[in-house]
């Protein structure tokens, strides 16, 4: 069993930065594929961004390149999240997520095996 728990959403002007961590239970961290989604009011979940286990490969949501830079730390046994000029757009909950089997791809929540509760993150225009 794996516990994700989110932190570092809230609120913040557009324009702003913030820095978003996932904290992650089990010893087996270093060998999870981790993913960030985010969910709108009145929306689908949708994926922001991927890390693998070994760091070599991240995935970004094509409408998000170059906002948004995933990173890990497996010493820590967490995922970070950097959301950088910001905007009301990216008001949602965002939720980390952590695959433990070998999937195609880690860009759709199915490939997922495990959630956090998510953290809400608000951008006041």
């Amino acid at each position: 069993q794996v516990q994700l728990v989110e932190s570092g959403g809230g609120l913040v002007q557009a324009g702003g930065s913030l820095r978003l961590s996932c904290a992650a239970s089990g010893r087996t961290f270093s060998r999870y594929a981790m993913g960030w989604f985010r969910q709108a009011p009145g929306k689908e979940r949708e994926f922001v961004a991927a890390i693998t286990w070994n760091t070599i490969a991240t995935y970004y949501a094509d409408s998000e390149k170059g906002r948004f830079t995933i990173s890990r730390d497996n010493s820590k046994n967490t995922v970070y999240l950097q959301i950088d000029s910001l905007k009301p757009e990216d008001t949602a909950v965002y939720y980390c997520a952590a695959s433990v089997r070998t999937v195609s791809s880690l860009t759709k929540a199915g490939d997922y095996d495990y959630w956090g509760q998510g953290t809400q993150v608000t951008v006041s225009s």
